[in-house]
């Protein structure tokens, strides 16, 4: 089991699961609907076996790209830690388990199930004929406020459209700043990333743009609904860690990208839903 963590890299649904919470309690305190343990389990099961399934499909659709790329090359196929057939097979198990949990939830959860996988095995692909790959993936992990909003209500609505728009923007955001490491290494071997196509320099003010409509989604809520100081301070602390995050990294330097990318980021997240709750109990 240890090693197929290694594969999904686990610590890193940090990213979206934090967001998807904020889904689940926004439809809770929302609307008619009340808390229930069973919804909250459920909607954590989908989001840990959806993520497993499209971090399992990624690296094995890039075996061979993480094999010749230096930086990449001891990841767990590459370095035989794991087959490439197990970690097919762990990604079949996994969408089958996701699809078989939202027929437990409601209706359209599980028609949207397979809409869900499309999107998140999909990304895997984008990258061999689009710049626009981390759009791609920021849709992918943009899915879990609203998933989590419909596991509660079964319909949608403005308010977790919106948190979606934000993890939208915000993952491309510093995807495009971790692509920054293989800028060479993806123009040299024909893979679009946002730094192959326009350089650094450019590369960062584009993430830099998407981290000012990440945090512009974040605020828009405020319009719909009466959030409080708490809120006020989360959104405050989510945009001084994505300015933050810019420091660490410019085009001369990338020593800090690991940084940026894994710790800021998941702080940020983390503390936003934190507050987000926080505001809801007071």
């Amino acid at each position: 089991m240890k090693k197929y963590f290694s594969l999904v890299l686990f610590a890193h649904s940090v990213f979206a699961l934090p967001f998807a919470v904020i889904g689940f309690f926004l439809a809770v305190e929302t609307t008619s609907y009340g808390f229930d343990w069973v919804k909250l389990l459920l909607m954590v099961a989908c989001m840990i076996l959806a993520r497993n399934a499209a971090m399992a499909f990624n690296r094995y659709l890039d075996r061979n790209i993480d094999a010749a790329n230096p930086r990449t090359a001891t990841r767990d196929i590459p370095a035989g830690r794991i087959s490439s057939r197990q970690a097919l097979w762990f990604t079949a198990i996994n969408s089958l388990l996701f699809i078989a949990v939202t027929a437990f939830i409601n209706r359209i959860c599980l028609y949207l199930s397979p809409v869900a996988l499309a999107v998140i095995l999909g990304y895997s692909y984008t990258k061999r004929f689009t710049p626009l790959c981390h759009l791609i993936l920021g849709v992918g992990l943009g899915l879990a406020p609203l998933g989590a909003y419909l596991v509660v209500t079964g319909t949608f609505h403005i308010l977790p459209v919106l948190y979606s728009l934000a993890v939208t923007c915000w993952v491309a955001g510093f995807d495009i700043i971790y692509a920054l490491q293989d800028e060479e290494f993806d123009r040299a071997n024909g893979l679009n990333s946002i730094p192959a196509w326009l350089g650094r320099q450019k590369a960062l003010r584009v993430s830099e743009a998407l981290h000012v409509l990440s945090a512009g989604f974040i605020l828009l809520p405020m319009a719909f609904i009466p959030l409080g100081w708490c809120y006020v301070f989360g959104v405050i602390t989510y945009c001084g860690l994505l300015v933050y995050q810019h420091r660490l990294v410019s085009p001369d330097d990338l020593s800090r990208v690991d940084r940026a990318f894994m710790t800021t980021n998941g702080v940020a997240s983390v503390i936003f839903a934190f507050f987000f709750l926080l505001d809801l109990i007071v």
